[in-house]
């Protein structure tokens, strides 16, 4: 959905003051604080890697945040750093507080792809103005290609293997469609692009009675057991969230 769109959706329905907050809450203010994110960015590229989680979960407006359990995408992370993956793909970006944290984990020339689709129903659609700052997040010799695209598509799947130049996935992060066609999808079709002894992990595997269209539980209680898998849960009983991680053995 086009910011344009959304504006005349938010005008019929809550009229002109609602609109006017919106605006400067969500778009206005943003734009305004994000040089200072993009500063404060190059002097964290040295910081450690606990002070870069704070600031990621603690960044202005919620900006960068993460839409994620702290402790969850903690452990993922730890649990990656042992072993920096070099290739990466992303499908669901949001914000990019997760992008900017698998870029401090991952190898230092490591090449990280992102999939986001604009207007998507799952949290996504970053604005264009944020591209910056997205590509601030590469530090040493780290390269990071965003494609604004929908994930299912053959011609994404095109791009994404031509980024890769022949190379195979350490890492995918599955975050997009939450639907239960989506995500196999996503998972059926760049499973193979992930090599022999990589990770692939997906988002929400914990049940979500809240919001009904989120079924990525029900694929990850289908699959995990083919494979070695891992779970981070803080609890089984909130809705939503849980990080599935599959090793391809």
């Amino acid at each position: 959905m086009s910011i344009f769109k959304s504006a005349y959706q938010i005008l019929q329905k809550h009229g002109i003051k609602e609109l006017l907050s919106t605006s400067f809450k969500y778009y206005i203010i943003p734009l305004i604080l994000l040089p200072m994110i993009m500063i404060k960015i190059r002097i964290m590229r040295r910081r450690s890697f606990n002070e870069i989680f704070a600031f990621t979960f603690k960044s202005y407006y919620t900006m960068l945040k993460p839409l994620q359990v702290k402790s969850e995408i903690r452990s993922l992370l730890y649990f990656l750093k042992k072993n920096p993956p070099k290739y990466i793909l992303e499908i669901g970006t949001a914000r990019g507080g997760t992008l900017l944290l698998f870029s401090k984990v991952a190898a230092k020339d490591a090449r990280i792809i992102s999939v986001d689709l604009p207007g998507g129903n799952f949290g996504a659609g970053y604005p264009l103005w944020m591209i910056p700052a997205f590509k601030s997040f590469a530090a040493d010799q780290q390269k990071i290609i965003l494609l604004r695209k929908d994930s299912h598509l053959p011609s994404t799947f095109k791009s994404i293997k031509k980024s890769l130049k022949k190379e195979k996935l350490d890492f995918l992060f599955i975050d997009g469609d939450h639907s239960y066609s989506g995500i196999e999808q996503d998972f059926n079709k760049y499973y193979d692009l992930v090599k022999k002894s990589g990770i692939i992990a997906m988002h929400d595997i914990c049940p979500n009675p809240i919001d009904k269209t989120c079924e990525v539980h029900r694929f990850w209680k289908k699959i995990k057991g083919r494979y070695r898998h891992k779970e981070f849960v803080q609890s089984w009983k909130q809705n939503g969230a849980g990080i599935g991680v599959i090793f391809k053995d």
